[in-house]
């Protein structure tokens, strides 16, 4: 008699498992699915705020680039407007200056103003015909 009624207990708890494991399995699937979404949308939400991230520092960068090119233009502005200032009525340094880049030029051609305000123009660079 014992062994029978452990027969029937093991048949039972087999049944039992069986049972439990056909209950058991779709509710798991559906919390393993509802786990993965969790997840997906975690990840989603981080690549976003990566991206919103990237793109305020890209913001950030571009507004200094900005102020760094309009403090340089003033800066170049100003330099123009001081040597712009001292040059003018400053004839005798002009001339000088201009003496002094004629020796640096080798073979270029030079237009030279006349009294009517127009250059001679290539006058060196005729050939002369035969």
């Amino acid at each position: 008699m014992d062994s029978i009624l452990s027969i029937i207990l093991a048949i039972l708890i087999v049944v039992f498992c069986i049972g439990g494991c056909m209950y058991g399995y779709p509710k798991y699937q559906v919390y393993k699915s509802d786990l993965a979404g969790q997840a997906q949308l975690k990840e989603a939400e981080s690549n976003r705020k990566i991206i919103i991230l990237e793109a305020e520092a890209q913001k950030e960068s571009a507004a200094l680039l900005a102020e760094v090119e309009v403090t340089r233009a003033k800066g170049v502005a100003e330099a123009n407007k001081i040597i712009g200032n001292s040059l003018k009525n400053n004839e005798s340094y002009l001339r000088w200056l201009w003496i002094s880049n004629m020796k640096e030029t080798s073979n270029d051609v030079i237009y030279i103003p006349t009294e009517a305000g127009l250059p001679i123009l290539e006058a060196g660079k005729r050939e002369k015909r035969e």
